[in-house]
């Protein structure tokens, strides 16, 4: 693109969850940045030669970032998916064949994402082919460009392993993301202990696999001091946790994603495998503790956890169906419900998808501010939707918000001063 172009936004609504800005204005990127914006900007009108966006006082808001994403298909759709969701940066996960535990793997990544819509970033395996038992490179992995690291989908076990990564992520200043499930209690099971598994006569998993594992590796972070990232928090006792552990003073931050804090373990009845999750889907209580978590300010960030599975792979009896659901065209909405039911002011919620991982990850973005990326969403809060799958930019359609009704619309979605995404 031009270095110089100029692209002007009337009349929107300027949302920045970084700072509390809401008001009525204007906008103007040049070339790959943002140049300007304000109450007053265009008052007297229109510089000649400027592209202009009316916005009919719609929402702008920096593009949403999200620091969960599984590539269970190509990047060019998994970006066209974020892109169509109004998310403009996503890290994607290790799990992948192979794994992504290489400083060549990353570098591979990294050039693949050159031609992306949206902006890729790499976060590396924790321990070698995701087995859990050494450790990567991860001095090297992170100078490669690894943003953090992680298993993906599996619990770091041992104890030791986990200490020695904690200590080595602390000298290069790296960030650990758990996926937090005590395997040992995990192990077989395939939905929440509760009256609902014990009705569906299905193996379950019991909420405190997750307070479990958070708590050993809270005794860690002491120990060590190093950054650590609960990376889905589903359950009170956990949220809880986290939240005595930051009371301390501790590094430890964590996030969640929309299935947790908009369905229970209910949405798995009739074995509706699109609802079968990891971690799984939760009590009624732990889903309004998710909510205040948020809320209160506890969880952090808001993750889409995209994780995409061809129809073979979900249309199957629920205990052999793979756990995962579609979710970066339904962040978004989903972030809005909260808004639109009154558990948290909108800027709250865009603030946990925008600078909150923005920051934890170490990546430009996620702000309106003068020379930040001219990373943007233009989106209408109100707008009635109904959720359907076979309408994604994703060519997976295992969405566990399948025929969902819901508010809000993206109707364009800018990277680096260009269009990506513009919606029919």
């Amino acid at each position: 693109m031009s270095a110089d172009r100029r692209v002007v936004y009337m009349n929107a609504r300027l949302i920045d969850p970084a700072t509390g800005l809401d008001e009525t204005g204007g906008l103007l990127t040049v070339g790959d940045k943002i140049w300007d914006f304000g109450q007053d900007l265009f008052s007297d009108g229109v510089t000649d030669g400027s592209e202009v966006v009316e916005c009919d006082g719609k929402c702008l808001v920096p593009g949403l970032v999200d620091m969960q994403v599984f590539l269970g298909e190509s990047i060019d759709a998994t970006s066209a998916a974020a892109a169509a969701g109004g998310v403009t940066s996503i890290a994607v996960m290790p799990n992948m064949s192979p794994a992504l535990d290489q400083v060549a793997l990353v570098d591979y990544i990294m050039r693949l994402a050159r031609d992306a819509a949206v902006h890729v970033y790499p976060i590396a395996a924790a321990t070698k082919g995701l087995a859990g038992q050494e450790m990567t490179e991860i001095g090297l992995l992170r100078e490669a460009g690894a943003l953090a690291f992680t298993d993906g989908r599996a619990a770091i076990s041992d104890a030791q392993v986990m200490r020695r990564l904690l200590t080595y992520a602390r000298a290069h200043d790296a960030i650990v993301m758990q996926h937090a499930e005590e395997p040992s209690l995990a192990d077989g099971g395939v939905m929440n202990e509760g009256e609902m598994a014990t009705r569906m006569g299905l193996p379950s998993i019991p909420a405190a696999a997750e307070v479990m594992m958070i708590e050993r590796d809270l005794r860690l972070v002491e120990m060590t001091g190093a950054r650590y990232h609960v990376a889905l928090v589903t359950t009170a006792e956990g949220i809880d946790a986290v939240r005595e552990a930051k009371a301390r003073g501790l590094p430890v931050t964590c996030g969640t994603a929309p299935h947790y804090f908009s369905l229970n373990e209910l949405a798995t009845a009739e074995y509706r495998t699109f609802a079968k999750l990891s971690p799984p889907l939760r009590s009624e209580d732990d889903r309004r503790a998710v909510v205040a978590g948020l809320a209160d300010g506890t969880i952090d960030v808001i993750v889409s956890s995209h994780d995409p599975h061809d129809e073979e792979s979900k249309r199957l009896p629920f205990d052999l169906a793979e756990p995962g659901t579609v979710g970066l065209e339904t962040m978004l909405a989903m972030i809005l419900e909260l808004d639109h039911g009154g558990h948290m002011p909108l800027a709250r919620g865009l603030r946990a998808a925008t600078c909150s991982p923005a920051d934890l990850l170490g990546i430009p973005g996620g702000r309106l501010e003068k020379g930040a990326p001219a990373d943007l969403v233009i989106f209408d809060p109100d707008a009635p939707i109904r959720i359907d799958p076979e309408k994604f930019h994703s060519k997976a359609k295992n969405s566990a918000f399948d025929g969902r009704p819901a508010q809000g619309r993206v109707l364009r979605t800018v990277v680096a001063g260009e269009t990506a995404f513009k919606a029919d």
